[in-house]
């Protein structure tokens, strides 16, 4: 299974951790502002590609959808710190007549929300299901799911991407025949300090913890960190608190979530706890998606493809460990990504199979979600992101 999405821009997240560190919702700059929300699909038609709309955080207020760019299956995107640019994983396999798929630049304009390509490269493997941008800015990251593999690629003075500088190919394997007879990487998330790059891998039950290297390369394959998930567990993302001291992994194939404390100078993850996604007694059929923190650090997010669901999570912000704290209906079918907005106070559902992004007001006080009734119609939704810009 392939993988949709998350926000990206780390430097906007820690201001707003910090304005959110009382979880005061009243209107500030933030808040004030109009936001342009991308979202990536599968191109089954009629979806043509990414999609765009205005979002009114004062309001919660949605715009009609529109097309920003039209591309082959962009089913992940990130935004650079500089709000100029976006970046997409094009899910496919077969760039430029080779077994990869492609990450492609976009300049954003934000008076329109429209997308300009600047440039497309080889991802380097086949089926690149996510994709990131450091904090620094100067380097995209994509994970390989089909391929099992991580590249990272460097930022251009103009947004553009050169060719991928480093490529790591994972071996291996895990106890599903089915899902896990060899790797597949399914995240790329540097920690916030942007020390080291943490990489999902569904197919090895692992988290490998890579040192970056900002000067030259992207990352380094020396000197590499692992963690182990319960066999079976198929980890596919993973989220940072703001502090940086804890990181949640998702597991797609057990629907669970595991805490890890993170040591940021080695970066070592040790296993806090793990716990279900998923009401007791349900019995159907289930598989995860997204995970997501909350800007103030006392929220935890993730969805549920079967069940339908985003499970809520109290942060215990001394220790790091979770408790469960309920479940809201996406009302739509398969959510296979959410994001929480830049101001905190709205989470936007996408349901793929039921072709709508809903938007959910998040409440400050307990975390829980409650639909406004606002939602949008895109085909075969998988990814949302949020850039700064106000169009009509």
């Amino acid at each position: 299974m392939r993988a949709l999405l998350l926000i990206s821009f780390s430097a906007a997240m820690a201001a707003i951790a910090a304005i959110f560190s009382g979880m005061d919702s009243k209107a500030t700059g933030l808040n004030a502002a109009d936001w342009i929300m991308y979202i990536g699909t599968y191109t089954r038609p009629p979806s043509k590609g990414i999609y765009c709309c205005r979002f009114q955080p004062a309001t919660g207020r949605l715009t009609q959808v529109a097309l920003a760019a039209e591309t082959d299956d962009p089913s992940f995107l990130a935004v650079h710190p500089s709000q100029r640019f976006l970046y997409a994983a094009n899910e496919t396999s077969n760039y430029s007549g080779s077994s990869a798929g492609s990450i492609s630049a976009f300049a954003i304009d934000t008076g329109t929300g429209r997308l300009k390509l600047l440039n497309q490269v080889s991802s380097r493997g086949a089926g690149p299901c996510h994709v990131t941008v450091d904090n620094s800015g100067k380097w995209v990251f994509a994970a390989n799911y089909d391929a099992g593999s991580a590249a990272a690629f460097p930022i251009h003075p103009d947004g553009s991407l050169g060719a991928a500088s480093t490529l790591v190919q994972h071996q291996g394997s895990s106890v599903n025949p089915e899902r896990q007879s060899g790797p597949h990487a399914h995240a790329v998330t540097p920690a916030p300090d942007n020390r080291f790059l943490l990489v999902a891998d569904l197919g090895l039950d692992r988290i490998l913890s890579y040192p970056m290297d900002s000067a030259t390369a992207g990352f380094s394959r020396d000197n590499v960190r692992s963690a182990a998930l319960a066999p079976g567990s198929g980890p596919r993302h993973l989220a940072f608190t703001p502090d940086g001291r804890t990181a949640y992994v998702i597991n797609e194939m057990l629907s669970t979530v595991t805490s890890f404390s993170y040591d940021a100078g080695s970066g070592r993850l040790r296993e806090l706890q793990t716990l279900s996604t998923l009401p007791a007694g349900f019995a159907g059929p289930n598989s995860t998606a997204e995970i997501a923190v909350h800007p103030s650090g006392r929220y935890l997010y993730g969805s549920n493809r079967g069940h339908d669901s985003i499970a809520i999570f109290k942060i215990d912000q001394a220790k790091g460990t979770l408790t469960a704290a309920g479940h809201a209906s996406t009302l739509g079918h398969t959510p296979r990504s959410f994001a929480v907005d830049p101001t905190g106070q709205f989470l936007m559902a996408a349901n793929q199979e039921s072709g709508s992004v809903v938007v959910f007001r998040i409440d400050p006080g307990t975390g829980g979600l409650t639909p406004t009734g606002a939602r949008i119609e895109v085909p075969f939704p998988v990814c949302v992101v949020f850039a700064a810009g106000s169009i009509p």
